[in-house]
């Protein structure tokens, strides 16, 4: 089986049109559309759907500000700028990269995940794998 991966950070640059047209030369092709905003190969390609399924992702950090120590740490390590002066976490600027949450020094955030179907949820006794100093996985567990 050979697999052709089309990937870009820019939107607007053709994926989806060149990847419908290799797939059109394809036979017995299974097609995959990962596109988090906007999945549209289907109005290209008219396909014969066998499985579809709610889309979990697109993370967004939680603060437990009742907790919060407001040390700051996130603040500074936030490249989206996503967290307020207040501690707050904007939905909408939060890129999901993890940073906050694996580097809290008082591990005060969390994930919630986006679910098209539902809206946001956490998944319950969740661990979670960080990645520490030289590249040493530990595991460690997130209850709320």
């Amino acid at each position: 089986m050979r697999e052709l991966v089309i990937i870009s950070g820019k939107g607007g640059t053709g994926k989806t049109c060149l990847t419908a047209a290799f797939a059109s030369l394809a036979q017995n092709s299974v097609l995959c559309d990962a596109d988090v905003d906007a999945a549209n190969l289907h109005l290209l390609m008219d396909p014969k759907i066998k499985k579809s399924t709610d889309f979990m992702g697109g993370s967004i950090a939680k603060i437990r500000t009742a907790d919060c120590t407001e040390c700051g740490r996130c603040l500074e390590l936030c490249k989206f700028e996503a967290i307020s002066e207040d501690f707050v976490v904007d939905a909408i600027s939060c890129e999901g990269c993890g940073v906050c949450v694996d580097l809290c020094p008082d591990r005060l955030l969390t994930f919630l995940y986006r679910n098209v179907a539902s809206g946001l949820s956490r998944i319950p006794d969740m661990e979670r794998w960080f990645m520490r100093g030289w590249g040493l996985l530990k595991k460690t567990p997130v209850s709320w």
